[in-house]
Parts: C-alpha cells; sequence; structure tokens
C-alpha cells in the first residue's frame, strides 16, 4: 500500500464502514465556506475554467504575499512534485519520506541516491528523525537536485531552518534544484517554519503545498508551487494538460484560504490534540517507540507484533491504520496513525487496549 485512505478496498467495496486513522486529513472536514461557494461553482461548471486560472492565482498571491506569476499549480501536490523531479536527472531523496518521491523518479528516469535519517531519543521518551546536514551537503555534491518535506512524511519531523538556509546558499552556487514539500506545513502551528519567504531570494528553491489535507477536502485536488526561477516554471507548465484545475478546486481556493473561523477552530483542535494523543499512545506496550511530530500524524514502532499483523488485526475492528512497512529506511514494525477528532481517538484508544 503506497497511500492511506484507502477505504475502499476492505471498506466501501465490502459494505464496511471504516474508521480512517491511515489517511492525513482534518479531521474538521469541510469548510463552511467551501460549502457556501457550491452554487457558484455549479453555475460555472458548465463553462470551462480559466486556462490562467488568473482568479486561483490573485488569491494565492495575496495569500502568500508572493507575485502571482511565481506560481505552478496542480492537480494536487502530487502533480506538482512529480513533473518537478521530471526536471532532473539525477535527485538525491531521504529515508524514510513521501514514496511518490521514488515512484516519480523511477517514471521519469531520474538516477535516486538517498541519505537515511538520523534518530535519537527525546527527554519526554519520545523519538526523533532528523536530517545529518553535514552529510546532506556532501552528498548533494553527487545529484541534480534533491526532495525534502518540511514536515516530513511520515514523521513529522520539520526542517532546521539554519542549517536548510546553508544547504541552499551552496545549492544556489552549484546550480542545484532544492523541492521542499510542504503539504502539512499547516499543520506545524509553526509560524515561521515555511520556506516560502526565501523563493525570491535562491532560483534554486521550489516550495510545493497542497490545499486539501489541511482544509479536509483531499477530493478536489488542488496543489501548488512556488520558485522564482522562470526556466523550472516554463519547463514544468509545458509538461502540463490545459484546464488541470477543474471548477470546483477553483472555487475552494477562493473561499477556504481567507476562512479565518475554519483556521482558528483548526488550531484549537491540534493544540488540544496532538500532545495528549501522543502521550496516550506511550502508554500502550504494543508501542516500542512513538515519535515526535510536527504534523497530523504519529509514527510508532510496534513491540512484538509487525506492522501487517497489527493491520489485520485492526482491520477485522472496523480500524484502518497506514502500514509503513514500505517506506525505505523503516522496518516492518513501524505504522503511522492519524491524529483525528476527541470522538475517534476515544475509539482508537479503546481498541488497543484490545489487542
Amino acid at each position: 500500500m503506497v497511500h492511506g485512505g484507502d477505504i475502499y478496498t476492505e471498506g466501501k467495496l465490502k459494505g464496511q464502514e471504516l474508521i480512517d486513522f491511515s489517511s492525513n486529513i482534518n479531521p474538521l472536514g469541510v469548510p463552511e465556506s467551501f460549502k457556501n461557494s457550491l452554487d457558484e461553482a455549479l453555475k460555472n461548471v458548465v463553462n470551462y475554467p480559466d486556462i490562467k486560472y488568473r482568479m486561483v492565482r490573485e488569491a494565492l498571491s495575496r495569500y502568500e504575499s508572493i507575485n502571482e506569476e511565481l506560481f505552478l499549480l496542480g492537480n494536487g501536490a502530487a502533480e506538482i512534485i512529480d513533473l518537478s523531479i521530471s526536471t532532473l536527472k539525477s535527485i538525491l531523496i531521504p529515508a524514510p519520506s513521501f514514496a511518490e518521491y521514488h515512484l516519480s523518479a523511477e517514471k521519469w528516469g531520474v538516477e535516486t541516491q538517498y541519505f537515511q535519517m538520523e534518530q535519537k531519543k527525546n527527554e519526554d521518551g519520545t523519538y526523533s528523525l532528523y536530517i545529518d546536514y553535514e552529510k546532506l551537503n556532501k552528498d548533494l555534491e553527487g545529484v541534480d537536485g534533491v526532495i525534502l518535506a518540511n514536515p516530513n512524511n511520515p514523521d513529522g519531523s520539520v526542517l532546521n531552518k539554519e542549517c536548510i538556509r546553508k544547504i541552499l546558499e551552496y545549492c544556489e552556487k552549484a546550480g542545484k534544484k532544492v523541492i521542499i514539500d510542504e503539504a502539512f506545513i499547516h499543520f506545524t502551528l509553526l509560524k515561521d517554519q515555511s520556506l516560502v519567504k526565501w523563493v525570491n531570494e535562491f532560483s534554486c528553491l521550489l516550495v510545493i503545498k497542497a490545499l486539501t489535507k489541511y482544509y479536509g477536502m483531499p477530493g478536489i485536488r488542488f496543489g501548488y508551487g512556488i520558485t522564482s526561477s522562470k526556466e523550472l516554471r516554463d519547463e514544468i507548465s509545458k509538461k502540463q494538460n490545459p484546464w488541470n484545475i477543474n471548477t470546483f478546486a477553483v472555487e475552494a481556493v477562493k473561499s477556504v484560504l481567507f476562512d479565518e473561523d475554519y483556521n482558528s477552530k483548526s488550531i484549537e483542535w491540534l493544540e488540544n490534540t496532538r500532545a495528549p494523543f501522543i502521550k496516550r499512545l506511550m502508554e500502550y506496550s504494543i508501542f516500542n517507540k512513538v515519535y515526535r511530530t510536527y504534523g497530523n500524524y504519529v509514527l510508532c514502532e510496534l513491540n512484538g507484533i509487525t506492522s501487517k499483523e497489527f493491520y489485520d488485526t485492526c482491520l477485522k475492528r472496523g480500524f484502518l491504520i497506514r502500514n509503513a512497512d514500505n517506506y525505505r529506511g523503516l522496518s516492518n514494525y513501524h505504522i503511522r496513525l492519524a491524529i483525528k477528532d476527541e470522538d475517534r481517538n476515544n475509539k482508537l484508544f479503546e481498541m488497543l487496549k484490545s489487542i
């Protein structure tokens, strides 16, 4: 299983409703601001979208405080990730990280090198994965570029901005590309964690974001990239199909980016839920390690049961979790759990007691 969120294979297609802890989606669901814009979307669905997506670019420009010419629009962040990787001849990928990085490189015939993330135990008993930036800098010498996630999937670690700035300075001089996947950046609750403010300073930098995870609507399929490199923007744009963003995604961008009520409720949910969720997981002997996270998901290492066995056991009890044994750099004892609302989290804790 490459992705989480497959509620169909063992769920809907078999007439079973599953409680999904495999997909990292905001449990608050679809914002009211988007629901209120559906009439406008239905009115416009009889026409082709604006092929230049001028209103979308204008909204993104206001939201990010970045010139609208610097944006690439994608059918999900996955499209921008895929096409940005296609511009390289060789790439450096962290392990573990999002499987699509490797799959895209393989599809486009891009030579791939990996670097293993380091691990440490924290004072509170959690564990953390982190990047050895000196080693990363050396490994970069043999490749055209690197892709890093901020925060990383599956563990939720964030980039050290002081260290990554030195990486950018090196890559800018050496003519290498740095792709930063910030699909989960909203969930960090760290005000200045994004690298977007550096795109004008470093033409080697491409920052990619997703609208649909934080705003709880992955079915919309919308993501975007930001880079000051016109050459890179043109190279990616040439590979895109026209009208790759549908009318409903257009209305979603216009409506949810400035939904302060939804944003404040999401922040409140995370502030009240993430730390207690991690602490609660640490109470169960079935987990050998629980990893500190800045995302809306938690990586865990199991104790005495494989991830496949744990997955099957949860499935029989009506829960879908992310078996993480296919992440390069992890073992067949790793799983990932999404953080949900209090009701579903409590149901998960009750289920864990029975294993």
